[in-house]
């Protein structure tokens, strides 16, 4: 097979292999429900929303705007290692903005 052939067929393998890793991505993200910041502020301050903020180490880190009373979780951590020490019954808002 010549060269340009190979190139085509190694690259189309990581393109098909790179849509196949965000499916799972993508149909999560059909299922979580967003709120607006508006719809945000009416809850802040409440009892029944935990917001958590989810952005990297450095981000957070040097951002100097925060959501007052967000809690910090790590991004890099698989969300089962710490979600079962919130409360089911209470609302999770994860920001990264």
């Amino acid at each position: 097979m010549p060269l340009k052939g190979r190139f085509l067929n190694i690259w189309g393998s990581v393109c098909a292999l790179a849509v196949l890793a965000m499916l799972p991505q993508l149909a999560m993200t059909a299922e979580v429900p967003r709120m607006t910041k508006e719809e945000l502020k009416a809850l802040l301050g409440g009892s029944e929303v935990i917001v958590l903020d989810v952005r990297a180490g450095f981000d957070w880190d040097d951002s100097e705007w925060k959501i007052p009373g967000a809690l910090r979780e790590d991004p890099k951590k698989e969300v089962k290692s710490w979600a079962d020490k919130y409360p089911k019954e209470k609302t999770l808002v994860l920001y990264c903005a």
